[in-house]
């Protein structure tokens, strides 16, 4: 199988990134999966009923991130 790798990074206000992140977890809870679209190209990536959920968050001098993983 080939790999694909689609990656998004976008600078968004905290609702427009809260908007997003409800859509994903709307499609989650849909037993559909999740759609990525990217440059003309869409996947969706079907989740089994239960994941690996992994949540992070780093601190380091003026930068922020957190991060959620779902694996399989």
């Amino acid at each position: 199988m080939d790999i694909v790798k689609i990656e998004k990074k976008q600078t968004l206000s905290r609702e427009e990134a809260a908007h997003q992140l409800r859509a994903i977890a709307d499609e989650l809870a849909s037993g559909n999966g999740i759609l990525m679209e990217r440059d003309g190209l869409r996947v969706t990536v079907n989740l089994p009923d239960e994941v690996t959920m992994e949540v992070e968050v780093e601190i380091e001098h003026d930068e922020r991130e957190f991060e959620i993983t779902l694996s399989w």
